[in-house]
């Protein structure tokens, strides 16, 4: 497997754990209001990506980091569904909201290719 890709989804993850931690206003925005709780599910899906991320970097939890990334990115499509669809959200381009929907199948493949 390509290092670079490797290194890539690893800091990809790395760092929008942090955002989520240290910058939370963007992810706050975005979760649906039927979701309780909402710093604490943005802190926690946060904490996780940072340390998905990070066990992607070492052989021996390189696969359970990318199920859990597999089931983390799954877990957080209703925010993606969310930002597509709800009104308040209009002042953003269409293709932006909507390819986000997309763009998760990617992450997805990319997170399966380290199982």
């Amino acid at each position: 497997m390509n290092s670079l890709s490797l290194y890539g989804i690893a800091a990809i993850y790395i760092v929008s754990g942090f955002l989520h931690l240290f910058r939370p206003e963007p992810y706050l925005r975005i979760m649906p209001p039927y979701i309780p709780f909402h710093p604490l599910m943005v802190v926690l899906s946060g904490i996780a990506e940072l340390v998905l991320g990070i066990g992607l970097l070492f052989p021996a939890t390189r696969m359970l980091a990318a199920w859990g990334l597999i089931l983390l990115l799954i877990a957080i499509f209703p925010a993606n569904i969310y930002m597509a669809t709800a009104d308040k959200f209009s002042s953003i381009p269409n293709w932006v909201r909507w390819g986000r929907l997309p763009l998760q199948l990617v992450l997805i493949w990319w997170a399966w290719r380290y199982t």
